[in-house]
């Protein structure tokens, strides 16, 4: 077993090192400064306690400054911000394990993974449309069909970004996929360089040997390992590196901010453009077997309950984490980015049973730690010049 080990680790290696080897700049380029979009203060509007949405008191808090400067509660600290941070590290925690569980109960890989991908954001889709439809819950989008045509990238993205990742997580080890998962910004390196014309600093491709070799470190002895669930995991990786870049795109164009009215808005049309996109991938791959999915559905209380309870902890986490840390700085974002990692994969793989050998803890720190250092490199070289 020891040189299939090593094989497989050679494999893994060159698979996410070649792209980023490929196409790394020869010489020394200027790191490009990107603008975010000014946050607009939104109004502040009484609603009915049970019908406020996840995450919406956040949008009607005190924006951020660049200084860092927030209104702060009478004893000096954010206590709001700091609820909005534990609410959501505890839905990502409890969609992964819902999720996992759901999976599990319609059989795994083998069994309905795109079906389920697919309910999911089906479920966030109908939170979605209550919000705006029950009285006084959140104001609808006024876009026109050109602003939706234009969204379609994003949704087609968000929609390949999450069935990936769901069939990672049933063909693998929760903590392994969300190890592949944190080399991410690998990923949009090379995309966001090869296909838009970005440019990154030398600083940051460095930063990307700790994730590349973390990653690699902790597949060697990976228990649950899985290739089905690397490549996923990655082609989930490629989908979010185009959404993101793709997002910028299109948040680019005049007037739509206003239009859609909030972030929340936002993330429900890229719901339901991603659910529209999902539906044909899961009759091509499982849609001959829906009959069986569907008497499954109704005697399995376990996968009833769950994947109900996975879809709306991954639409209430996601909107609730947009809102978040469009409140924090570029630091904060990183910070909370990578601790959410660590909780996650640490604490998922104590409740599954999963395993959590040295060498894959240890892997598991490089990456991540790489992931952080890549985020705020930049800033560190600048601070020294």
């Amino acid at each position: 077993r020891h040189p299939t080990m090593q094989l497989r680790s050679l494999l893994i290696t060159l698979c996410l090192a070649v792209p980023a080897v490929a196409f790394a700049p020869a010489r020394s380029p200027v790191g490009m400064k990107l603008r975010m979009p000014a946050i607009r203060r939104p109004v502040a509007v009484q609603r009915p306690a049970l019908l406020q949405p996840m995450g919406a008191a956040a949008s009607s808090s005190a924006a951020v400054t660049e200084s860092g400067s927030k209104e702060k509660s009478e004893g000096g600290i954010d206590v709001a911000l700091l609820t909005y941070f534990a609410l959501w590290y505890l839905g990502n925690y409890y969609y992964n394990i819902s999720n996992k569980l759901a999976l599990k109960a319609a059989g795994g890989a083998a069994g309905f993974p795109m079906t389920i991908s697919c309910l999911q954001l089906g479920v966030g889709v109908i939170y979605a449309l209550f919000l705006w439809f029950a009285p006084d819950a959140r104001n609808k989008p006024s876009i026109t069909a050109k602003d939706f045509t234009k969204m379609l990238p994003v949704g087609l993205c968000a929609a390949g970004a999450h069935a990936g990742s769901v069939f990672a997580l049933g063909a693998g080890a929760v903590s392994f996929a969300q190890i592949v998962k944190a080399a991410e910004p690998a990923f949009a390196a090379v995309i966001g360089t090869l296909i838009y014309g970005n440019t990154i600093s030398v600083a940051k491709w460095l930063c990307l040997i700790p994730v590349i070799g973390g990653v690699t470190l902790a597949s060697v002895k990976e228990l649950d390992f899985a290739w089905s669930a690397l490549f996923s995991a990655a082609l989930a990786n490629c989908f979010a590196a185009f959404k993101g870049q793709e997002n910028k795109k299109l948040m680019s164009t005049g007037g739509l901010k206003e239009r859609l009215g909030s972030v929340g808005n936002q993330f429900a049309l890229t719901t339901i453009i991603a659910f529209l996109f999902s539906i044909p991938l899961a009759v091509w791959r499982e849609g001959s077997r829906w009959a069986e999915f569907c008497e499954l559905f109704s005697t399995s209380a376990a996968l009833k309950f769950n994947l109900i309870a996975s879809g709306l902890w991954f639409y209430g986490y996601n909107e609730l984490a947009t809102m978040t840390l469009k409140k924090t700085g570029a630091v904060t974002q990183s910070v909370a980015n990578t601790a959410k990692r660590v909780i996650v994969i640490v604490g998922v793989a104590i409740v599954m049973g999963e395993s959590l050998a040295p060498l894959k803890l240890a892997g598991c720190g490089i990456g991540i730690g790489g992931v952080f250092l890549y985020s705020v490199i930049d800033k560190l070289v600048a601070k020294k010049k």
